[in-house]
C-alpha cells in the first residue's frame, strides 16, 4: 500500500535525526514545538491579538529553533545560547510592555530601550544569516547604513536624517518596521500553511501526492517536475504565498525530484517558480485581487477573468521550460513497474484530498478566512495521521509521526519567520528615509514621457520596492506612483495595475531578495544563485506575459471578448514555446536564435504594426 520503495524516504526525516539523544532534551524540543504549534493555532481562534504581543512572541518562539536546535560546536552552541537569551528576552520585553510603548509612538524614551532596538536588529540579521547565508542579512546591513549615515549624502539620494531614537523606535517598537505587515504576514498566513504542510507530509499524504504523481504524470517527461507545477498552482491559488507555497508543497515534491535524479537546482527551480505563479493564479491571487477591486472600481469577477489565461500562460512557460530541460538532463518516467496499483493511488490520495477538502468549503462554502480553514484542515490532517494505506492503526508510528509533524513545522517557520523579519528591516529602511519612492520617481522620470520606456523602468521599480515584500504591498506602492503615468501614456485602468501587479512578483524569484528561491534551495540543500538562474529560465513567463498584456491587450479581455482573448492566448502561447526552447533546449546555435526571434516577433510583432 505504500508505493514504490524510492517514494517512501526524504530529507524531511532530518528533523528527526537531529533530535538530541538525552532524554529530558529530546522531550523538552518535544514541548517548545508543541508550543510553536500551538501558539499559532491558538492566535487564529483567539480573536484580535495585539500586534506589538503577537509578532514579538512569534520572534521569540522561533529564535531557538534558528540558533540552537540541531546545532553543534562549542562555538556555535554558545553563540546561539548568547543570541537566543538576548533575543527572545528583547521580544518578550516588547511583548509584555505593548500598552506602554504604544503611548511613545515609536520614540524610545531612554539608553536601555535603544540597546534593546539595537539588540533586535542585530539578532534578527544573525538569525537570518545563519538560515540563509549572507545575501539577503547584507542588503539589511547596507540599508541600516544607509538611514544611519544617508543624511551625508549629497543629492536627491540622501535623507534629511532622522534622530537615532525616533528610527529605532519605529523600527522596534512601532507596528511597522521588524513588526510591520511582513510580520503579519509571516505569524498570521505563513506559519500556519507550513503547519499544513507539514502535517500533511508525516502522515500518508505524502505518498498520495507520490502515487498520484506516479500515475498520472510518470510516464510523461520531466513528469514530477510538472506534477509539481500543478500541485503548486493549485495550493498557491489558495494560499496566496509563495513562501508558505514552497514549504509546504515543496516539502513533498522536492524530495520526490531528487530521488527521481532531477538536478538539485531544476528541482528547486521548478518549485520556487511555480509557487510564486500560485499569487497570479485565480480565484484568491493572494490579498492583490481585492485591493484591485478597490483601487480600480473594477468588479471582482471581472478582474478573475481577465488574471484566468496570463496565469495559464505563466505555468504553460514553466511546463513548455521542463520539456526544454529534458533536452539537456535525462527527466525519466517512470518504469512501468514503478508505478502504484490503481487501488493505492485511491486510497492514499485520500490522505491529501479530505484535508484539502476541508479547505476548499471553509474558505468557499463556509465563508472562513483562509487561516481559519487551513487550521480545520490541519485538524483532519492530524486526524489522519492515526492510520496509514492499509487504514491500521499503530500507536509509535503515530507518536513518531506527531514528533516529525511538530519538528518540521517549528523548523521550516523559524527559517521562513528569520527571512522575513529581515526582509523587514530592508522594507522599514525604505519606509522611513522615503528611498523607494526616490527611487521610483527617479526612474519614472527618466522616461521621458515614453509608454514603453515607463514599462521597462515600472517592472525595475517593481523589483526594487518588492524584494521579499508581500505581493500586494509592493503592487500598492508600485502602481501609487507609477499607476497614474501608465494611465495617461494610454493603458487601460486594468491593463496599467495587472502590469504591476505581475511585476511586483518579480523578487521571488530574481536575485537579489528572491524569496522563494531562498526557501526552496535551503530545503534541497543547493546554491541559491543556481537556483535562482533556473527558475528565471522557467520562469520566462513572469518577465513577458505582462509585456504581452501591452501588445495584445485582448489577453485580459475575457469576459467581454472571449474570441480575442483566445487567440491572443495561442499568439502569445506560441511566442513562448519558442523563447523557452531557444533560451534553454540543446539545439544548434542557429536553430536557438531562430526559435528566439520567432518568439520575440510574435509577442512584439502587434505593438510594431
Amino acid at each position: 500500500m505504500q508505493g514504490p520503495a524510492f517514494l517512501t524516504k526524504g530529507p524531511h526525516m532530518n528533523a528527526l535525526d537531529d533530535l538530541p539523544e538525552n532524554r529530558m532534551l529530546k522531550w523538552g524540543w518535544l514541548g517548545f514545538a508543541l508550543v510553536l504549534v500551538a501558539f499559532h493555532i491558538g492566535l487564529i481562534f483567539s480573536g484580535l491579538v495585539p500586534n506589538l504581543v503577537s509578532r514579538p512572541l512569534h520572534l521569540a518562539l522561533i529564535l531557538p529553533w534558528v540558533f540552537l536546535y540541531g546545532k553543534t560546536g562549542r562555538w556555535t552552541l554558545l553563540s546561539g545560547v548568547v543570541l537566543t537569551v538576548v533575543g527572545m528576552g528583547a521580544a518578550i520585553w516588547i511583548a509584555w510592555n505593548a500598552d506602554m510603548l504604544a503611548d511613545q509612538y515609536g520614540f524610545l524614551e531612554s539608553r536601555a530601550q535603544v540597546w534593546i532596538g539595537f539588540a533586535l536588529l542585530a539578532v534578527i540579521i544573525e538569525a537570518a544569516r545563519r538560515s540563509i547565508g549572507w545575501p539577503l542579512p547584507l542588503v539589511a546591513v547596507v540599508a541600516l547604513l544607509y538611514a544611519f549615515f544617508g543624511h551625508h549624502i549629497p543629492g536627491e539620494f540622501g535623507h534629511a536624517g532622522m534622530p537615532l531614537r525616533s528610527f529605532l523606535g519605529t523600527m522596534t517598537i512601532a507596528e511597522g518596521g521588524i513588526w510591520g505587515s511582513l510580520a503579519a504576514v509571516s505569524v498570521g498566513v505563513v506559519s500556519i500553511f507550513v503547519i499544513f504542510g507539514a502535517v500533511l507530509n508525516a502522515g500518508e499524504a505524502g505518498q498520495g501526492f507520490m502515487n498520484v504523481a506516479a500515475a498520472a504524470a510518470g510516464r510523461l517527461t520531466g513528469g514530477a517536475a510538472k506534477v509539481s507545477v500543478i500541485s503548486s498552482a493549485l495550493f498557491g491559488s489558495i494560499s496566496g504565498s509563495a513562501s508558505a507555497n514552497v514549504a509546504s508543497t515543496g516539502a513533498i515534491t522536492l524530495p520526490a525530484m531528487t530521488r527521481l535524479g532531477y538536478p538539485k537546482r531544476l528541482a528547486a527551480g521548478v518549485e520556487a517558480v511555480a509557487s510564486s505563479g500560485g499569487q497570479i493564479m485565480p480565484p484568491l491571487m493572494g490579498a492583490g485581487a481585492f485591493v484591485m477591486v478597490e483601487l480600480t472600481g473594477t468588479p471582482y469577477t471581472q478582474i478573475m477573468g481577465a488574471a484566468l489565461l496570463p496565469a495559464f500562460l505563466y505555468f504553460w512557460a514553466a511546463w513548455i521550460g521542463i520539456n526544454a530541460y529534458a533536452t539537456r538532463f535525462p527527466l525519466r518516467g517512470l518504469a512501468e513497474e514503478d508505478h502504484p496499483a490503481t487501488r493505492d493511488v485511491i486510497i492514499t490520495s485520500l490522505f491529501f484530498l479530505v484535508p484539502f477538502t476541508i479547505l476548499l468549503l471553509g474558505m468557499f462554502w463556509w465563508g472562513f478566512t483562509p487561516q481559519y480553514a487551513a487550521c480545520l484542515a490541519i485538524f483532519a490532517g492530524a486526524l489522519l495521521l492515526l492510520i496509514d494505506g492499509k487504514l491500521s492503526f499503530d500507536m509509535d508510528r503515530t507518536r513518531e509521526r506527531v514528533t516529525l509533524a511538530l519538528l518540521t513545522a517549528s523548523r521550516q517557520v523559524a527559517m521562513i519567520a528569520s527571512i522575513i523579519f529581515c526582509a523587514s528591516i530592508v522594507i522599514g529602511v525604505l519606509g522611513a528615509t522615503g528611498l523607494g519612492v526616490k527611487i521610483t520617481s527617479v526612474i519614472l522620470e527618466s522616461s521621458s514621457g515614453a509608454l514603453w520606456g515607463s514599462l521597462l523602468l515600472t517592472a525595475l521599480a517593481c523589483l526594487i520596492l518588492g524584494m521579499e515584500v508581500p505581493t500586494t504591498a509592493a503592487y500598492v506602492i508600485c502602481v501609487s506612483v507609477a499607476g497614474p503615468a501608465l494611465m495617461k501614456l494610454g493603458l487601460d485602468p486594468l491593463q496599467a495595475h495587472l502590469f504591476v501587479f505581475w511585476f511586483a512578483l518579480l523578487s521571488t524569484i530574481t536575485p537579489p531578495v528572491c524569496g522563494a528561491v531562498f526557501i526552496a534551495a535551503g530545503m534541497i540543500e543547493e546554491n541559491w544563485l543556481k537556483v535562482a538562474m533556473t527558475a528565471m529560465s522557467l520562469g520566462l513567463g513572469l518577465y513577458l506575459i505582462p509585456l504581452g498584456m501591452i501588445t495584445w491587450p485582448a489577453l485580459i479581455k475575457l469576459p467581454t471578448d472571449p474570441s480575442g482573448a483566445l487567440l491572443a492566448t495561442g499568439a502569445i502561447g506560441i511566442a513562448l514555446a519558442a523563447l523557452s526552447y531557444g533560451l534553454i533546449a540543446r539545439l544548434p546555435m542557429v536553430t536557438r536564435i531562430l526559435l528566439a526571434f520567432t518568439g520575440l516577433a510574435v509577442l512584439f510583432g502587434p505593438a510594431l504594426v
